[in-house]
């Protein structure tokens, strides 16, 4: 911000002007002393001029004349001197240490999490990239706007807090003061300026009169010139606002749409200009028609013209001074002094207090300007900052409750600026000292809620405004930000301050104890939903502030006991007030507790207790401190009442397990939703897990049995261990057992959760990792699903990177999916089943995953918990409550009932929870054992259960039980465990046995292990003999399966077919031919020596009716379904494909840049075509009667989805099968002596002259054209041409003739975006045109795969292609033959300048493939009788596509000597091989025909090297096609991928020799005249010149384009990034094409085009041109890529960065460094040049319908 683009407030003042403007500068140099009234003056002269046309203002008009007229003198008086000249000086002078760039919404910002004082610390992206934390753990977000850039602050940094370039600030400060610093005079006249600019400022920006102005700057006679002006409001959506203003004022929709941008941009417009009484009525009309639409007015005014020009002016003058701070500290100082200063004796607040105070009121362009000055003069300087964060707590309360009451948002507000003083740690320590800031805070807090308290004073959110909460949120954040950074130093103020604020917060926190409380519905559904939201909400905004104030009381001893005091007498006010009835009295196995009647499902309960929670979280820190020794002397035993404590945390919980039971399902959703956030990690640290805390609290206070019957009477169960009373109720048995669950569970977790600091003594790591390590016993996890289950401090950290090394592997991720961690072995032991943070999915996955692993390494399946660590002394007492006589009877009990089979009053996972509570206490008391002598150990667990629990004659112990339950069929499972906790007993007991003697005690515990071994030996034998009995099993399963699944194959053999990739028929063809490859025929595609086709029966099965059908002519048809699409993938020069459509477009010929061309894809799914009409008409049928949901595809356009595998398909292809040919070998030879090239020539050209005389009807102008060209020859007879063998033409069934004629017209539609035609002449060219570049693409695609030429592709390439060029020849009998014909002669023109017509292009201008591909289709045309339908047999064919293909081959090799042999070659050394001088030979001709333009010293080699590598391409889609076409067998070197053999492989498979010069030598005589014309053209000369510019064989192949490694610079790139077309800098949404690199400004009104009368936003219309609708983007401020097609579809898809975690960041939400995946990158390419763009849109589209869709239209 301080190097604006401007150059300097002065830099629009011209020297010139200067002389202009002498009298202005010396009248105030004059009356200096009155420098207020002079500038005053002047203001009042020039302002209302320069700002006379608000409605159409000159923008740079007014600047100048401001400049000229006020800032130039100003300056110069300010200065002494040009203005320019002094603030060069000034700027080179220094700069300052501290950065202050203010972000705008959406720039990035840094923070560094090694150095980073808190979350706020971030950087600008300049200052990051030259600090040292580029090299740290950074985190990248998209900033809100509003922030401040910390580089330079040394209290935000706890290492290297300036980056390089600021450095120099803080070198030269001392070297500053003494030279740069501003000499008397200046400062002087600052303090004469400064105050009249500031007042002028502030009067002018809170002044309220809107026909007055002040009487100083009241000049001129007043005219009644007013503006009705419009103000931005955030209730009122833009189209609101358009609509309203083009009802009242009868304005364009444009004029309406500028006037809403620039209100939403500066937030107010004058929008009509007149007298007072036309505004009025314009005002009054605004707000009628705006009131229409939404529920208020929108907000305007009617100002005069002088009032709205001063307040536009007073807004330029504090951009000036804002300006002007940049340059100096002087300014600043001098600037802060007087915007602080009072006015003596006055009350009033100072000039910025009354800014700030107004700000609520401002406009936002007047907000903005305030804020920019604030951040430039008072944050830059820290003593200041300290004055104004003063000024700003004395208004606080104020300044939150105008903001509460405001609508606009949060970054316009003053209040926004908290963040930058209170996160500052001497300056919160300061304000809490002096300012007593915490308590302001608190008291705000509770002044803006009253109204959602109730009558009990507690809150109670019901119909609560979310717009009001979210803004409320804003003083919890400034709490939070406050308590940021703990003190290290304490001081007797701090501690007395801070523990005010501590009691002001726990009145917020009284008034949430206990609110809304709910009651159990009975009998009837809650009607409607209470709102449970707010309340939640504010518990999880609470949730870090709590845990800091526990945090900030630990620090301080004293502290900690005083705030304890404090919270413990608010808890029990909270608690007392309860309703005191009678005490119920509860007796259970001798035992009696008295406590007050109250049932959680008939009595209120509250799911909110704050205030409990943080007495838990202090008492947890007392233990911790060991403090906790001096807590009587602050709350005396008697007044601790910990039974009253335990009281709520115990409802709460009981409350839980009854939701879990269902008995509270008649309250609705709402409920479940407050369970499910009370245990869910957002919230369970100051909820589940605080009320668990106070429930050990309670335990370790209470004596045992007193605390069991407690919770037995709360959870409802006390009749339940009674004597059980017979019920056939199954609901309400299944709810008790449900219950006893939930009890268990409970108790569990009393015991054996011990893992909280200051419970036992573990730190926060092994929490952490504890954690970890139950997550990953579910499964492998991802870091953010990690991060995402974890809690977060205060500093959004969760401590996971310190721990996960120590616990888990890092598994790096493949091409798509994300890296996971996996469990290192040694940490399983670790598996605490009962884990209280899992949810019951969680539980159960876990459990199973644990005992698959241990069967697997053939282990028994007992988990038993690991031993826990110790209680801290304070806590020791909890493990009373496992061996004392309630817990015993419970146990007893329930193990008696699972004994006795009594089904229905016991589950399995009772037991195990049973079997739980039993190893925790036999691990308890080994452990004690271990530690102490066994006298000195009172926990007696072994004797207790194994103690009779009644003198009755059928009583038992606990032991009996176990040793029955092994019996039990349904406890199965539960077998394992029961052996552990036996084993354990014994081990127990041995330690319990009484022994002086340590070698005793050492023999028998030899023993005991022996004893143990060989029980476990026998276990072992055992379960290996099971473990094989079940192998055998699953082998016979197997075996059976895999049967089964063979016979599925057979019957659905297509389905398989098309998912194996290179598998399927081309293997079967392969080796068809390799098995046939034993006699003797040649692989040779052309020519007399054409091998045989090799021609399959083909049968395939319909994937809609199932039935097989074997493919033949005369059979119904069957289709491919398949899509079509126009398609860029093969071109380098975008700016061609726009003028590619239309009705006027010849496709005939195709440039050899490929511009645009029309794909065929297919996934390779066949249908008949009767089924597939019916399911197309199904389809359109169903989507007229579903006309509200939005489709995927456009069934206008014949778009469906395919069946199967649901790709997105628009048309079908029809399968005709190839018409296997073989070739007589004696006729061939015999055809070989008569039909040399020459001959075939004279033949073609008498057949097409024929034809023409015959078309022309005796229009004999074509005939010379032909005849004369000395070929004709009488003797030749029209009829020649049928001579070398002719056949009647193949007839097809009319449905596949009606399928050939819909595909056809299909590409004609797509591929020339014209309505469809069945009788266009274009439709055969469009054929042969998809077909040939089909086969390019197909090509170029294998090449970048480096994958051999054939036997590689996937089933549905090769099953489309197939059906594809089959189609290509077939389509010819549709069309008239005479049509065809045309097109012929036109293509044969190229090759043939004999046939050459006017619109003929050049050589140089034509794709020699698509010329070959339209050639060889069209050529049996010429064999079309009137009364007999011919075609040419096999020889003749084999003759016309030889001779064809020669030709295009020799044009070929002429367009690649013409065009790219001038090129330096990366070729080995010069070689003189016949190839070499055959080429010499050939450029000499050329040299010749091209009169000296070709240079001839080209080296003969080099242009051989060019020749052999240009061509290469042509060749490998010749063989291709030709494949295709004849189903010729190619040689074995096409199936492998090797460069070597490939050339000879081709050649040999094409008829061509390898030297392809000799081509030219064999046919000279017939050829030379061919060259000497194509030399000739003028194209061809001027490129030879270097006029004109041609495509270089072989050409680029396209990639998407190069993306740097680390994403920060793609980052900086999109920071620099400007839109072309918008002149303010507000933050943009740049995107980069990732076909061309072009970067846009997407979503955003400014660069919307018009195309064909619709607005397309900036990407749409790039994708038109760039992918013919078809594009890729990067958001590079989102990290996603968007996929885009047409103007209606898109779909967002993973970006290629990956966080170190192989993990995708989109919206950099996580914000960890990301750098580019290649594998990923080369994942989107492919989709780009497999033309599989459209069906992931279609895929994701559908997977993800969002019910209002995005409009991807304006993108």
């Amino acid at each position: 911000m301080a190097d604006g683009a401007d150059g300097g407030p002065g830099a629009g003042a011209a020297g010139g002007r200067a002389s202009a403007q002498a009298p202005e500068r010396a009248m105030w140099c004059d009356e200096r002393f009155d420098f207020q009234g002079t500038f005053l003056q002047c203001l009042a002269k020039h302002v209302p001029n320069i700002y006379s046309a608000e409605m159409d203002p000159l923008l740079e008009k007014q600047e100048e004349m401001v400049q000229a007229a006020i800032l130039y003198p100003l300056e110069c008086y300010l200065f002494g001197e040009d203005p320019d000249i002094f603030l060069e000086k000034l700027q080179q002078s220094g700069t300052s240490q501290l950065c202050g760039k203010v972000f705008k919404g959406g720039e990035t910002t840094y923070s560094c999490r090694d150095c980073a004082v808190d979350p706020t610390c971030v950087l600008c992206i300049d200052c990051f990239q030259n600090s040292i934390h580029k090299n740290h753990r950074y985190k990248m977000h998209s900033s809100t706007g509003g922030g401040f850039c910390d580089c330079g602050d040394t209290e935000a940094w706890k290492a290297g807090p300036l980056c390089t370039k600021h450095e120099l600030g803080s070198l030269s400060s001392p070297k500053e003061n003494s030279e740069c610093q501003l000499n008397e005079e200046i400062m002087e006249h600052s303090r004469r300026v400064f105050p009249s600019v500031i007042k002028y400022i502030v009067d002018m920006l809170i002044w309220e009169e809107e026909k007055e102005l002040p009487l100083e700057l009241t000049v001129r006679e007043k005219v009644d010139s007013y503006y009705c002006v419009l103000f931005n409001d955030e209730h009122h959506s833009y189209d609101h606002v358009i609509y309203s203003l083009q009802r009242a004022l009868g304005c364009e929709l444009g004029e309406a749409q500028l006037h809403t941008t620039a209100i939403d941009k500066e937030g107010r417009r004058a929008v009509k200009a007149g007298h007072y009484a036309s505004c009025q009525e314009a005002k009054e009309e605004i707000k009628r028609h705006s009131e229409n639409v939404s529920q208020r007015p929108l907000h305007v005014e009617v100002l005069h013209a002088d009032v709205m020009a001063h307040q536009k002016f007073a807004l330029r003058l504090g951009s000036w001074l804002n300006k002007l701070m940049s340059y100096s500290s002087d300014f600043r100082q001098i600037f802060c002094q007087i915007c602080l200063k009072e006015e003596a004796g006055s009350e009033k607040p100072c000039f910025i207090s009354k800014l700030m105070l107004w700000d609520a009121k401002l406009h936002k362009g007047a907000r903005k300007v305030l804020h920019e000055l604030i951040f430039s003069s008072f944050f830059m300087e820290m003593e200041y900052k300290k004055l104004f964060a003063v000024e700003f707590v004395k208004y606080y309360k104020a300044l939150q409750k105008e903001y509460i009451s405001d609508d606009h948002d949060r970054v316009l507000s003053v209040t926004a600026l908290s963040v930058q003083m209170f996160t500052v740690p001497t300056l919160a320590r300061h304000l809490i000292e002096e300012q007593n800031v915490i308590t302001t805070i608190t008291e705000t807090l509770l002044e803006v809620l009253p109204e959602y308290l109730d009558k009990n004073d507690k809150f109670n959110f019901q119909g609560y405004s979310q717009d009001k909460l979210n803004r409320v949120y804003a003083v919890i954040y400034d709490l939070r930000y406050v308590l940021v950074s703990k003190p290290t130093l304490w001081t007797d103020r701090l501690r007395e301050r801070f523990l005010e604020g501590f009691v002001s917060f726990l009145r917020i926190l009284t008034c949430m104890q206990g609110m809304e409380e709910i009651k159990r519905q009975i009998g009837q559904h809650i009607e409607v939903d209470p709102d449970w939201e707010a309340a939640i909400a504010i518990q999880m905004q609470l949730k870090n502030i709590l845990l800091m104030f526990q945090e900030w009381c630990a620090c301080d001893e004293e502290l900690l006991l005083r705030a304890y005091r404090e919270c413990h007498k608010a808890v029990m006010r909270c608690s007392t007030n309860g309703r005191s009835r009678e005490k119920t009295v509860f007796h259970l196995c001798g035992h009696t507790l008295e406590s007050r009647p109250y049932r959680v499902s008939a009595d209120p309960v509250s799911i909110h207790l704050p205030l409990s929670r943080t007495l838990a979280g202090l008492h947890v820190r007392l233990s911790k401190t060991g403090t906790i020794s001096r807590l009587h002397e602050f709350v005396s035993p008697e007044e601790f009442q910990v039974e009253l404590l335990v009281e709520y945390p115990l409802r709460c919980l009981v409350l839980v397990a009854q939701v879990a039971a269902e008995m509270w399902r008649r309250n609705g959703l709402s409920l479940i939703s407050q369970v499910f956030y009370y245990q869910d990690v957002k919230c369970r640290e100051e909820m589940y897990d605080k009320d668990i805390i106070m429930l050990q609290i309670g335990a370790s206070l209470m004596d045992p049995n007193q605390f069991l019957l407690l919770m037995l009477q709360r959870y409802e169960l006390a009749d339940a261990f009674k004597k059980i009373k017979p019920t056939k109720d199954q609901d309400l048995i299944k709810q008790y057992n449900i219950l006893i669950e939930e009890m268990l569970q409970i108790l569990i977790y009393v015991v054996g959760e011990r893992y909280v600091p200051g419970i036992s003594n573990v730190t926060k790591e092994d929490v952490i990792m504890r954690e970890i390590i139950h997550l990953l016993c579910i499964e492998p996890m991802a870091h953010s699903a990690i991060t995402k289950s974890l809690p977060e401090n205060e500093n959004n950290e969760t401590g996971l990177e310190n721990v996960i090394d120590k616990v888990a592997t890092f598994k790096k991720p493949g091409v798509s999916g994300h890296g996971v961690y996996e469990l290192k072995d040694e940490c399983l032991k670790e598996f605490n089943m009962f884990f209280y943070h899992y949810t019951k999915t969680q539980h159960s996955k876990a459990e199973h995953t644990q005992k698959k692993r241990r069967k697997q390494e053939n282990k028994d399946e007992a988990l038993p918990p690991p031993p826990p660590p110790d209680f801290s002394p304070a806590f020791s007492n909890v493990v009373r409550i496992l061996n004392c006589d309630v817990m015993m009877h419970i146990l007893r009990t329930l193990l008696q009932r699972a004994v006795e089979l009594e089904t229905h009053f016991w589950t399995e996972a009772m037991i195990q929870m049973v079997l739980h509570l039993l190893s925790l206490g036999l691990l308890e008391e080994k452990q004690q054992l271990h530690k102490s002598p066994e006298e000195e150990v009172s926990f007696d667990f072994y004797h207790k259960a194994t103690r009779m629990g009644s003198s009755a004659l059928n009583a038992v112990n606990v032991l009996m039980l176990l040793e029955k339950l092994k019996s039990v069929p349904q406890l199965e499972a539960q077998k394992d465990t029961v052996n552990w906790i036996l084993q354990m007993f014994d081990m127990v007991k041995r330690l319990r046995e009484k022994s002086s003697l340590t070698t005793v005690a050492a023999a028998s515990a030899s023993e005991a292990t022996k004893g143990d071994e060989s029980t476990q030996d026998k276990e072992k034998a055992e379960r290996k003999r099971k473990a094989e009995a079940a192998r055998l099993h699953r082998q016979k399963i197997m075996a059976q399966m895999s049967a089964l699944q063979r016979n599925f194959i057979e019957t659905h053999k297509l389905l398989y077919e098309n998912t194996l990739e290179a598998q399927g028929k081309e293997d079967a063809i392969m080796e068809e031919e390799s098995v046939s490859s034993a006699i003797d025929y040649s692989k040779i595609a052309l020519g007399p020596k054409r091998g045989p086709s090799v021609a399959e029966k083909e049968v395939l099965t319909c994937i809609l009716c199932q039935e097989e059908q074997e493919v033949k002519l005369e059979s119904a048809a069957m289709v491919l379904s398949a899509c079509v699409q126009k398609s860029t993938a093969l071109t380098q020069n975008r700016s061609r494909i726009l003028e590619l459509s239309g009705d006027t477009l010849d496709p005939l010929f195709m440039h050899p840049d490929l511009p645009c061309g029309t794909h065929t894809g297919s996934c390779g799914h066949v249908m008949h075509a009767a089924c597939w009409q019916k399911y197309f008409e199904a389809m359109q049928l169903n989507f007229r009667q579903r006309l509200h949901v939005e489709q995927i595809f456009d069934l206008e356009n014949g778009e469906y989805l395919c069946p199967l595998c649901k790709s997105l398909c628009n048309t079908v292809i029809p399968i005709v099968p190839l018409q296997a040919q073989k070739i007589n070998s004696e006729d061939a030879e015999a055809v070989a002596q008569i039909l040399s090239l020459a001959r075939w020539l004279e033949i073609v050209t008498v057949r097409i002259s024929g034809y023409s005389v015959k078309n022309a009807k005796g229009e004999k102008q074509n005939l010379s054209a032909f005849i004369s060209k000395g070929m004709g020859n009488s003797a030749l007879e029209f009829h020649s041409i049928l001579s070398f063998g002719v056949q009647s033409s193949a007839k097809y069934s009319s449905s596949i003739k009606e399928m050939l004629i819909l595909f056809a017209t299909t590409i004609y539609r797509v591929g020339l975006k014209v309505a469809p035609n069945e009788a266009d002449s274009r439709i055969p060219m469009m054929t042969w045109s998809t077909c040939a570049f089909t086969i390019q693409c197909i090509e170029n695609l294998l090449e970048t795969e480096g994958k051999p030429l054939f036997g590689s592709l996937q089933n549905r390439q090769h099953s489309g292609l197939k059906a594809l060029v089959q189609f290509a020849a077939a389509q010819r009998t549709t069309s008239p033959q005479v049509l065809i014909q045309k097109h012929l002669i036109r293509l044969l023109g190229v090759l043939l300048p004999n046939f050459k017509v006017e619109d003929t292009p050049s050589l140089l201008e034509v794709d020699m493939f698509h010329i070959l591909v339209g050639a060889v289709l069209s050529f049996p045309s010429l064999y079309w009788e009137d009364a007999v339908d011919l075609q040419p047999s096999s020889i003749s064919s084999a003759y016309n596509h030889l001779y064809l293909f020669h030709l295009a081959t020799l044009a070929h090799i002429t367009q690649i000597v013409i065009c790219s042999a001038t090129e330096s070659s990366t070729a080995c050394s010069p070689d003189n091989s016949e190839e070499a001088q055959s080429a010499q030979s050939f450029c000499r001709e050329v040299c010749q025909y091209t009169s000296g333009c070709f240079s001839q010293d080209i080296p003969g080699w080099l242009v051989w090297d060019c020749v052999k590598k240009g061509i290469m391409p042509y060749l490998r889609c010749a063989a291709l096609f030709f494949h295709y076409l004849l189903g010729v067998s190619p040689p074995e070197e096409l199936l492998q991928d090797s460069e070597e053999g490939q050339f000879k492989a081709l050649c040999s498979y094409l008829s061509l020799p390898t030297n392809l010069f000799l081509l030219f030598h064999e046919y000279w005589d017939t050829v030379n005249p061919l060259l000497q014309r194509w030399c000739a053209d003028p194209m061809v000369l001027s490129c030879l010149k270097g006029k004109s510019i041609a495509i270089r064989y072989p050409r680029k192949r396209n990639h998407l384009i190069e993306l740097p490694e680390d994403y920060s610079c793609l980052l900086n790139q999109a920071s620099q990034f400007r839109c072309p077309r918008s002149s303010d800098d507000e933050q943009k949404h740049p995107v980069l094409c990732l076909f061309c690199g072009a970067m846009l400004c997407s979503q955003n009104t400014c660069c919307q085009e018009l195309v064909n009368g619709e607005e397309l936003g900036a990407c749409t219309s790039h994708a038109l041109q760039c992918g013919a609708g078809v594009c890729m983007f990067l958001k590079i401020r989102e990290c996603k890529v968007v996929l885009i097609e047409g103007k209606t579809r898109g779909c967002l898809y993973p970006a290629p960065y990956l966080d170190e975690y192989g993990e995708t960041d989109p919206g950099l939400k996580r914000g960890n460094p990301l750098h580019l995946c290649r594998e990923r990158y080369r994942k989107l390419h492919l989709l780009w040049q497999q033309h599989c763009i459209i069906e992931e849109i279609a895929r994701s589209q559908e997977t993800n319908q969002i019910v209002f869709g995005f409009n991807w239209q304006l993108l």
